[in-house]
């Protein structure tokens, strides 16, 4: 099997030494996700749901650039400043994932997060 660098402009790629994703086989590494808007290179402005609809957005470019989308997303690990916002996340995940068929997940609360960002987002997914 065959590790391959997943990459596109249409994601934050951040200023460390990490690829935004790796496929190998019909598997694809999502890199953690920072609420980086890719064509300033900056955090959103805003609360969690726009922070969190970034971060998203941006997973969801590097799941197409490797041939799969987000509805082939089979896990998904959340590390969020502070659970007092786990609603607002909540409500625009279901967005993206809906509630008959979401990816499993684990939610957690971290003591500091890069870019002073309130959430970071890792995702794993099937493609096709």
């Amino acid at each position: 099997m065959e590790k391959k660098v997943i990459k596109t402009d249409k994601a934050a790629s951040g200023k460390v030494p990490l690829s935004q994703g790796i496929q190998v086989g019909e598997w694809l590494y999502c890199s953690g996700q920072l609420p980086i808007d890719p064509k300033t290179g900056e955090v959103v402005p805003g609360g969690i749901a726009e922070q969190t609809r970034q971060i998203i957005e941006n997973l969801k470019a590097v799941c197409e650039e490797a041939g799969t989308s987000l509805k082939n997303a089979v896990k998904v690990t959340i590390f969020m400043l502070d659970l007092a916002d786990l609603q607002g996340m909540n409500q625009v995940f279901e967005e993206y994932f809906g509630v008959d068929d979401p990816p499993a997940r684990t939610t957690f609360q971290a003591a500091k997060i890069i870019a002073d960002a309130k959430l970071e987002i890792e995702l794993m997914a099937f493609v096709p």
